[in-house]
């Protein structure tokens, strides 16, 4: 049973509808210890002064904002505490927005919401209904661990989802990259561009997708924890053309060459009723050729046979 983080509400006009929030997602990541070379005694850290070069204890470190190069303010807790938010235990909505509105790029965690207690419950599933029947989503704002968010509330499957999201100083402006403003594309570029595109066009399933390389990694821990020893491979060209000058149209046309099943996830390789490639010059399929050779094949074995 997954266990609550944050109990509230949330608050709409005079409705309000008690809630607890779950995490929506874990990180699988593969972590390690640092270990001394040769050994398996644990590496650790101490807070040293660099003054002094002492280890300091924990209530003896206070925290410090650099002003200027040199230059540090001290804060103490009961200063810092003074600035935080007024706690709160409710998502106050505030407006309701069109979700297309908002770019992925602003989102940060991502929570369940479920509503805490039957009564809450319709309250809970009429605020579903009713932004799904309008296609909106909800903003507004909640204090969790002494910080303000500004949050998205969505329908999400029969539930609902709340989404912590960046405040605006906190995106980087992406006009501040050397992006070029008007490169010339070419009306073939861009016809064959849209035909890949198409070709390997398919409904999202990530279950397709999985991290290899925690995978990889486990493999290998279970197998040296068995007592095998590990041949180290060697190293994979890493070259891909990076740096180079490449000719956009070949480099199209060979990947349509290609066909779609070989850009696309393994699992999704073995489905039926995928689109065979189109040779971009002929529109023939890339099936047919070893049909001729079979052809050929054939009036070979004849001839061979009437001659003995």
């Amino acid at each position: 049973m997954a266990r609550s983080i944050w109990s509230g509400s949330i608050s709409f006009g005079l409705v309000n509808i008690p809630i607890n929030l779950f995490s929506a997602t874990e990180s699988h990541r593969v972590g390690f210890h640092e270990v001394e070379h040769g050994t398996t005694s644990r590496i650790r850290y101490k807070r040293v002064s660099e003054a002094s070069g002492r280890e300091v204890p924990w209530e003896k470190i206070d925290k410090a904002f650099e002003v200027r190069k040199g230059r540090y303010v001290i804060l103490s807790d009961e200063e810092l505490q003074a600035a935080e938010p007024h706690k709160s235990h409710t998502v106050e909505v505030e407006r309701f927005v069109p979700l297309g509105e908002i770019d992925p790029v602003n989102w940060d965690q991502t929570y369940y919401v479920a509503p805490d207690g039957e009564a809450a419950a319709k309250a809970y599933g009429l605020l579903r209904q009713a932004m799904e029947k309008q296609g909106r989503v909800a903003i507004g704002r909640f204090v969790m661990r002494t910080k303000e968010y500004v949050v998205c509330v969505r329908p999400f499957g029969d539930g609902l989802a709340l989404h912590t999201m960046y405040f605006p100083d906190e995106v980087r402006r992406i006009d501040d990259l050397e992006i070029p403003r008007k490169a010339h594309v070419g009306k073939h570029e861009l016809a064959l561009a849209e035909q890949l595109i198409t070709s390997l066009s398919a409904s999202w399933d990530p279950r397709e997708y999985k991290d290899t390389f925690r995978e990889k990694v486990m493999e290998l821990v279970h197998r040296k924890d068995k007592g095998e020893e590990i041949a180290p491979s060697g190293d994979e060209s890493t070259e891909g053309g990076q740096g180079k000058v490449i000719d956009l149209m070949a480099a199209l046309k060979a990947t349509l060459a290609q066909g779609p099943m070989a850009h696309a996830p393994k699992t999704r390789a073995s489905k039926a009723g995928a689109p065979k490639a189109r040779s971009p010059k002929t529109g023939a399929s890339k099936g047919r050729a070893p049909k001729a050779r079979t052809a050929r094949a054939r009036a070979g074995g004849r001839r061979r046979a009437s001659a003995a």
